[in-house]
């Protein structure tokens, strides 16, 4: 049984890879990702990460499909204690923002799609900076408070608004955040690394990356010259392949997968996962045959030289 590993300084302990919900009720119908819930929770996962805005994008959607298809898989299974539900606020077309009434607003509604009384990880998808860090850490407080949700997060916020974030929970003794969700992968470190990393590592928060497969570039997939269909590719997953940078990362995963005997998934992700301060990167699969590579993660460590050689290759 693969080791979980502790988010933060809260008692939530998450497999090391979280399955990303953006695919649920997009590129997945409710049938495809049922499989895929199932496949992920046979594999010992146990954290999956959506927002109340998946899938607003699509002609038809509302936003919260993702929501309401975990939330019927977790009531259909009678496995909700068994795991962690991260979900977002501040992105769904009827509920914008980060103002006190919105959170709580858009929190009951996230409820109430994922059919539970509860929510284990509550980020702030986008920060709001005009939002005064006051009113949006009170109303979390609030809702950790009615036990409607248990640990609060961050994602999509700079190291100034995050550090004064912490600050005032310190200080009012407030609910303060156990981890943070960047844009970060082989190929887009700027981001994250810098003071937000230095910030993490100080505060003890857990780091949960986003598109940490680079929108699948970082599956090998999508390489100079090859032609792949779906919308991931429409998404610009290829546009790393026409840069230097990322040929000198593909070629070495390629060494490093080559060697293992592993995905080159597989590898990409378990860079992430050896990175100070990353617990859990996050990928979503549309279809079971996409989640071994991923779940892989759990079981390679790779060495301190090969690290070394993925981090040259992608500076």
């Amino acid at each position: 049984m693969t080791a979980l590993r502790k988010l933060g300084s809260s008692d939530l302990e998450v497999f090391p890879l979280a399955l990303g919900g953006n695919v649920f009720g997009w590129t997945a119908d409710e049938k495809q990702s049922f499989e895929v819930l199932d496949a992920y929770a046979a594999a010992g996962g146990n954290f999956l990460d959506t927002a109340d805005s998946y899938s607003a994008w699509i002609d038809g959607n509302k936003g919260g499909e993702s929501e309401t298809i975990i939330g019927k898989w977790l009531k259909a299974r009678g496995n909700r204690s068994d795991i962690v539900v991260a979900t977002k606020v501040s992105q769904h077309p009827d509920y914008q923002g980060l103002s006190a009434a919105n959170i709580k607003a858009a929190a009951d509604a996230s409820l109430r799609r994922l059919d539970t009384d509860y929510i284990d990880l509550y980020f702030t998808h986008y920060d709001q900076p005009e939002v005064p860090v006051e009113e949006i850490i009170g109303a979390l407080d609030e809702l950790v408070t009615a036990g409607k949700v248990r640990h609060i997060a961050a994602s999509n916020i700079s190291a100034e608004r995050l550090q004064a974030s912490l600050e005032f929970s310190d200080r009012a003794g407030l609910a303060r955040y156990v981890a943070l969700q960047p844009h970060y992968n082989l190929v887009s470190r700027e981001t994250y690394e810098g003071p937000l990393q230095d910030l993490a590592a100080q505060e003890g928060l857990a780091t949960v990356p986003y598109f940490a497969l680079a929108s699948g570039f970082l599956t090998g997939k999508y390489r100079p010259g090859a032609t792949v269909d779906g919308a991931r590719a429409a998404a610009g997953a290829g546009k790393h392949g026409e840069t230097e940078r990322g040929r000198k990362v593909l070629a070495a995963l390629d060494a490093v997968a080559a060697a293992r005997g592993t995905a080159v998934a597989t590898v990409a992700l378990a860079w992430l996962a050896a990175r100070p301060t990353v617990t859990a990167p996050i990928a979503s699969a549309r279809t079971v045959d996409q989640l071994p590579p991923l779940v892989a993660v759990a079981e390679l460590e790779l060495t301190e030289a090969e690290v070394a050689s993925l981090t040259a290759a992608s500076a």
